[in-house]
């Protein structure tokens, strides 16, 4: 999963990302518009998780998912719509489906390769307040 591709659709630059947890056991994979952005959300598990999401959402189809063994776990609160999925093995967040739009998905820009999250500017989205 090291190849990163580039294509270009009309004005708007699309790349090829991939991504994993710290272990490698959970991988991933998406094309997307050059990041430039991120997300945070407020709420009770993402301000302590600190995260920066992508500040887009993908369809199920758009996002392709290895996972080693059972290596990836879930956690969910509240209305147990949004689902956090995280590795069991190393501990790291990876991705989660959303509660705004069920079954699409953000990730963790963290985890992505060739991103430093921590430079990304980022809005906050106030998840607290749902």
């Amino acid at each position: 999963m090291n190849c990163l591709t580039v294509i270009h659709t009309g004005d708007i630059k699309m790349k090829t990302y991939q991504g994993s947890c710290h272990c490698g056991s959970i991988r991933f994979s998406f094309t997307s518009p050059l990041i430039d952005q991120g997300l945070r959300c407020n709420c009770s598990l993402c301000k302590r998780k600190g995260a920066i999401m992508s500040s887009f959402t993908l369809a199920p189809e758009e996002l392709t998912i290895e996972v080693t063994g059972d290596a990836l776990s879930t956690y969910s609160f509240g209305k147990d719509i949004a689902e956090h999925n995280f590795c069991n093995q190393c501990g790291i967040y990876t991705f989660h489906s959303t509660l705004r739009k069920p079954g699409h998905y953000r990730v963790n820009l963290g985890c992505v390769d060739d991103i430093n999250s921590a430079q990304l500017p980022f809005e906050v989205f106030d998840g607290a307040s749902l």
